[in-house]
């Protein structure tokens, strides 16, 4: 490890007057995993697209075994060996899994694809991963998690020297984690340099060799993971302690005796969502804890009226039998926020301003356009009451750190002054100080009234966040219990016993 197998030196990207990377240096080397940390708009993402050739430096050097390289393209990067798999797949779930694999790389016989050779490749790549899937099969018909992995297996089928890893574990459960970190090891000992992105400290004190931390576009330092205690890096993170971080107080616990504000009564939504009930209180966050595909995003999607329902009840304000789609929801309150922020969120390429007021403008109708300066004046002021950064009504919305990203979303949903908010996954890759805006600011809407389901793959974080907590398995509500009662241990005993003993 004496000399870096990459090494960039000085690296700045400017937009416009600021400065995203603000002369930054980074070393990586031969088989070693690197965790690169920092806040949500500290410069990781930029860091990541330019050494994988998506944004040019504005300054800088970046240099492969000693040898300085300008990369014009991404498909430059990876012909020289760089690969990423980002947080939000960048896959076509209408193509088959082993086209999605060899996708830019297609096996040739005769100028002709070689389908049977590809797919053969294909099954090697899955295998590495202890994948047992159809690579024939539809990209589309596979969970979340099945296409995040073969997303991996498909950076991992050429002869990668260097692979980002992007938040790769956000949609995974425990035993996926446990499965992909089999495979980062193997590929540490081949040689290949890693770039390790998470939110999730246990997991980079588990993987990684080494810690480099940004902030506001900077370098902070480079650190021995085994020598760097945790508070000392989100201090790094942060620039202050954590200590010192706003967090709320414990809501008061809702009065049983209230009558709910929304009630689901023996749903049932296929085989996904068997004959759950949910009670939903004003002033309440209801947690929801649950296994990966345990049924948290179906059942959310059931009250949201997004899923029509094969059977049962959803009354709101003690009246209704359903909810008839997602319009007839929000009209009676309830607005819904995807896990998936990307395909069902934020829209990239429309500015922050557009964003915040896109579902106004849907409610008006494509005949009443909202005045500019309307649009402008209410976007400014969700801007100012969540602090998304930066200030520009004007950027577009992708172009946003994950944690404002989110901000934005939630600030299109409250503009519709809503009465019921449902949330999958809000604080899903972002880091721990927008972590705690977002929990705060779950906790201020419930203190002014609101009615908020807050679902989420942490459970401490569900404990932190709601009065009571429902446990879903196998599709089904099998406990709702005050979070008081609750620990993380319970809670996970509870949430991964056997669905029989349920």
């Amino acid at each position: 490890m004496d000399r870096p197998l990459v090494e960039v030196t000085g690296a700045t990207v400017y937009f416009g007057a600021d400065a995203a990377l603000d002369g930054v240096d980074l070393r990586l080397f031969a088989g070693e995993v690197h965790s690169l940390m920092g806040e949500n708009g500290a410069g990781k993402s930029t860091l990541i697209k330019a050494l994988t050739g998506a944004l040019p430096l504005s300054a800088g050097t970046i240099r492969l075994d000693g040898k300085a390289l300008h990369f014009a393209s991404p498909h430059d990067a990876q012909r020289a060996g760089i690969r990423a798999v980002y947080q939000e797949i960048d896959l076509l779930p209408n193509l088959s899994v082993a086209e999605n694999i060899a996708l830019g790389s297609e096996s040739r016989r005769f100028g002709l694809i070689d389908w049977s050779r590809m797919r053969a490749q294909a099954q090697v790549a899955l295998a590495d991963l202890g994948l047992d899937i159809d690579p024939a099969s539809l990209l589309g018909h596979h969970s979340l998690a099945v296409q995040q992995l073969v997303a991996i297996a498909r950076a991992i089928s050429t002869d990668a020297r260097v692979l980002v890893l992007d938040e790769p574990t956000s949609s995974l459960d425990q035993a996926e984690c446990a499965e992909l970190f089999r495979v980062v090891r193997d590929l540490k000992e081949r040689g290949v340099a890693i770039i390790f992105i998470s939110h999730f400290l246990d997991q980079v004190y588990e993987i990684c060799d080494r810690v480099t931390v940004l902030r506001d576009g900077k370098l902070v330092g480079e650190y021995l993971t085994r020598e760097l205690l945790r508070i000392d890096l989100v201090h790094a993170m942060l620039g202050r302690s954590a200590d010192n971080l706003r967090t709320r107080t414990r809501l008061h616990v809702a009065d049983d005796r209230r009558e709910p504000f929304l009630s689901a009564r023996a749903v049932s939504v296929g085989s996904r969502i068997i004959e759950a009930d949910v009670d939903m209180v004003e002033g309440e966050v209801l947690g929801v804890a649950g296994l990966l595909g345990s049924g948290r995003t179906e059942l959310a999607r059931a009250i949201s009226g997004i899923d029509r329902l094969d059977a049962g009840i959803i009354r709101v304000q003690g009246a209704g039998e359903g909810l008839d789609g997602p319009r007839a929801a929000i009209s009676l309150g309830v607005v819904y926020s995807s896990e998936n922020r990307r395909a069902e969120g934020v829209i990239g390429d429309l500015s922050v301003a557009e964003n915040i007021t896109l579902a106004l403008q849907a409610e008006r109708g494509v005949l009443r356009r909202m005045r500019p300066s309307r649009q402008r004046e209410l976007a400014t002021s969700w801007m100012e009451a969540l602090d998304i950064r930066p200030r520009d009504l004007d950027r577009p919305a992708g172009t946003l750190s994950g944690g404002n990203q989110q901000k934005v979303l939630l600030a299109r949903l409250l503009a519709l002054s809503p009465r019921v908010l449902v949330l999958d996954e809000p604080t899903r890759g972002i880091d721990v100080g927008a972590k705690v805006e977002v929990q705060n600011l779950v906790g201020e809407l419930a203190d002014n009234g609101l009615s908020v389901m807050f679902i989420s793959a942490e459970l401490e974080e569900v404990l932190r966040v709601g009065n009571r907590v429902a446990i879903v398995q196998g599709g089904r509500v099998v406990d709702t219990l005050p979070s008081e009662e609750l620990t993380p241990d319970l809670l996970t005993a509870m949430v991964a016993r056997p669905e029989s003993e349920a």
